[in-house]
């Protein structure tokens, strides 16, 4: 007889019958992030034979979910290239932002799963598009047949560093910021920056704001590279079209998305909720919510991050020097540190509260120490948050050679 016990199962029971057993498993998962530039180049085949138990093979089927806004730009060369590879495809071209970022959203993309009537294993469907759309199509995939693999093709530079490597997917509902979703690891994320040359100015600075995250908490370097580079990378939109500066935005989207992997991959499914890459993700869900038709995620993360770092100066976590370069570095970015909506003093002790709700009954508020270290708080007050508000409206009205002589320990007195 099996040894149930090794296989993980017990039970407690002193009679012949049981009637109470435990089950244990484990779930080891494996995903691949990829940098392959020029990933739709007819002379690549790395897309074309991306499979899951085995590479595909020429003549192979797949389904394609598509950002409307990626097909207009890159319709045709999306499909020459499957064509070229002899893959058999299915399209479906959707509209993926905020707004839509909802059920109805994912039920057309399960819909349209079932309509190709895929594998359930051998023919993954491929997302390609920004952050909102991989959210969806990695949402639908894990509820297709109870999990369906799928491969991301992230389009916009907040995909390339954040929603296309992590393995969270949600949407929208009731009003909350995806508070629907599950855990569901791509196959793979191809990393390719050639997409980024056509993102609106707006929206490279939206995935920019997920770099400085990283950087602000996790490493003073990557947020000096920012400091001297960010400006010129986002005049460039992550072109490359200068060696040196392409350079520079290799090795910025390399190192954030090493940080963000490092910090992923031992809390992969957060049984730890206390997790730095939440800097500036305590306050901004209500933000972006509230403000969904005039702000984007990365500029609501920001607003987040610039009032927990104001946060962090009262609480002489950081000093005058160090919020200063904060705020530089963000106005270089063009990167929004108000909104009107902070006028409202019950918002942001609404989102608090549903924040630590999130986060287990606890605030668990990762602030930045210094530049490039973070400790986490659970003790932030109305009064705290209200004080720090004042002083980021003066701050943001401010021009940028104005915040050392602003934030001057003797201009300030006692911040405590």
């Amino acid at each position: 007889m099996t040894n149930v016990q090794e296989l993980g199962l017990s039970y407690r029971n002193a009679c012949e019958y049981p009637e109470n057993w435990t089950v244990r498993a484990s779930h080891e998962i494996s995903y691949d992030v990829v940098v392959s530039h020029g990933i739709l180049n007819i002379e690549n085949p790395v897309l074309a034979m991306a499979g899951t138990v085995s590479a595909a093979s020429r003549g192979s089927r797949r389904l394609v979910i598509i950002d409307s806004n990626v097909d207009k730009l890159f319709g045709t060369k999306i499909r020459q290239y499957f064509q070229h590879h002899d893959v058999e495809v299915k399209y479906h071209v959707i509209e993926a932002c905020e707004v839509v970022k909802n059920w109805d959203s994912v039920s057309s993309v399960v819909s349209a799963m079932a309509a190709a009537d895929i594998d359930r294993r051998s023919e993954p469907i491929i997302g390609i598009g920004g952050g909102v759309l991989l959210d969806i199509v990695g949402f639908a995939a894990s509820i297709y047949r109870r999990s369906t693999p799928y491969i991301r093709i992230p389009t916009t530079l907040i995909g390339l560093i954040d929603a296309g490597i992590g393995i969270k997917t949600g949407v929208n509902f009731d009003q909350g910021k995806n508070k629907i979703g599950t855990y569901a690891a791509p196959v793979v994320s191809y990393i390719d920056r050639s997409f980024l040359g056509t993102l609106e100015r707006r929206h490279v600075a939206n995935g920019l704001a997920e770099i400085l995250k990283m950087a602000l908490i996790r490493s003073s370097k990557l947020t000096d590279l920012l400091a001297t580079h960010g400006r010129a990378m986002l005049d460039d939109s992550f072109s490359g079209t200068d060696p040196s500066l392409a350079s520079a935005m290799d090795a910025v989207i390399s190192m954030s998305i090493q940080l963000m992997l490092e910090e992923l991959q031992p809390n992969l499914w957060e049984t730890n909720l206390e997790r730095c890459v939440d800097f500036g993700h305590t306050f901004s869900p209500t933000i972006e919510m509230e403000a969904l038709s005039e702000i984007l995620h990365g500029e609501a993360v920001n607003i987040d991050m610039i009032i927990s770092s104001v946060i962090s100066f009262n609480r002489h976590l950081m000093d005058h020097h160090d919020l200063s370069k904060i705020l530089t570095v963000m106005r270089s970015l063009e990167l929004p540190t108000w909104n009107s909506i902070l006028e409202n003093p019950k918002l942001l002790s609404l989102a608090l509260a549903d924040t630590q709700r999130h986060r287990g009954g606890q605030q668990r508020i990762p602030l930045p120490v210094g530049v490039g270290n973070h400790v986490f708080v659970n003790d932030v007050t109305e009064k705290e948050i209200a004080t720090a508000i004042a002083l980021l409206k003066t701050l943001s009205q401010a021009e940028s050679d104005s915040f050392m002589s602003l934030l001057n320990p003797e201009y300030m007195g006692d911040r405590s």
